[in-house]
């Protein structure tokens, strides 16, 4: 069994992966994605994008973070994940899953995968630059518009030299809407031969025994089901499936409102903070008593307010 925090774009930012991760569980947390279009950025690009990486590539508590790459241009691609390896990287990521427009537009993420040898060509460039014991990891979806391509994406991917392959199990159609497939999954397994890891809907501990039921691999990916449910990974590995009380959860966001209000990667800690509560909403009643309150402010000091009477 490994467990790995997803790369959420907006969303799992270094507080959030912070938090999540001192809960236990995680194998290793992948970061936001770096958009490479057609140079090498700076270290303090990779900094900003991970401020782990000033501490040995790993959260506070221990554990390693590997930055994700976006981007299609095959020695651009290359050139940074050099750079995020020698800056301390846990490996490598590479995005081919990001459904959003503008991204696609730009010939990145799952756009890509209408033509697997553009994925052979970027996990190839990557692999050859990096030394031979780092971990170059893909994360893709089903495939663009559907999955007729799919297994011959994966199949690029391993012939490429990756280490290892994430598949989020929905095609770029989908975006995030339901069903999940897991049973593409098992599919992708049988037809390769690197690690596979599931991503998708995995939002209990009983949602991740039926992954691995359905997809054949105990390796899975926790996204949006970490942020509603912190603990998930922890109570995974130890088969618990009570959820934890909300007196649990109100230190974690108490931390988290005063990380994201003094710190200067957020314009808006106010948005972010909401964000936080909405999801925490599909988990516990609390949390949408507490949305009811909060929804309608912009304010740091009227937020902060609320916040300490409520919580």
């Amino acid at each position: 069994m490994r467990l790995v925090l997803a790369p959420m774009e907006g969303l799992a930012d270094v507080h959030l992966r912070r938090l999540i991760t001192a809960q236990g569980g995680f194998d290793w947390v992948v970061s936001e994605f770096l958009r490479v279009v057609d140079r090498l950025y700076p270290a303090s690009v990779f900094y900003k994008l991970c401020p782990e990486l000033l501490q040995q590539g790993r959260t506070e508590s221990g554990v390693p973070v590997r930055v994700q790459l976006l981007g299609s241009d095959p020695e651009a691609m290359a050139a940074n994940a050099v750079r995020a390896v020698e800056l301390g990287s846990y490996g490598v990521d590479i995005n081919f899953g990001c459904p959003s427009r503008t991204v696609n537009r730009r010939q990145g993420g799952a756009v890509m995968l209408k033509e697997p040898e553009s994925l052979y060509r970027v996990v190839r460039a990557v692999r050859e630059a990096v030394p031979g014991d780092v971990v170059v990891s893909a994360k893709m979806r089903l495939g663009y518009e559907d999955t007729s391509l799919m297994l011959d994406n994966a199949a690029a991917v391993e012939a490429a030299g990756a280490t290892e392959l994430t598949v989020h199990a929905r095609t770029r159609l989908q975006g995030y809407a339901p069903p999940v497939h897991w049973e593409a999954l098992g599919e992708i397994r049988r037809h390769i031969k690197i690690p596979l890891i599931a991503n998708g809907d995995i939002c209990s501990v009983a949602d991740y025994h039926r992954c691995v039921q359905i997809a054949g691999t105990p390796d899975v990916m926790l996204g949006r089901g970490a942020v509603r449910w912190p603990f998930l990974a922890q109570q995974i590995r130890a088969g618990e499936t009570a959820m934890p009380s909300w007196s649990g959860i109100t230190p974690l966001l108490q931390r988290f409102w005063q990380e994201v209000n003094a710190s200067h990667l957020h314009k808006d800690p106010v948005g972010r903070m909401k964000q936080w509560i909405n999801y925490l909403r599909q988990s516990y009643p609390e949390a949408e008593a507490l949305w009811c309150l909060v929804r309608a402010e912009k304010k740091v000091e009227r937020l902060d307010a609320l916040l300490l009477r409520n919580m």
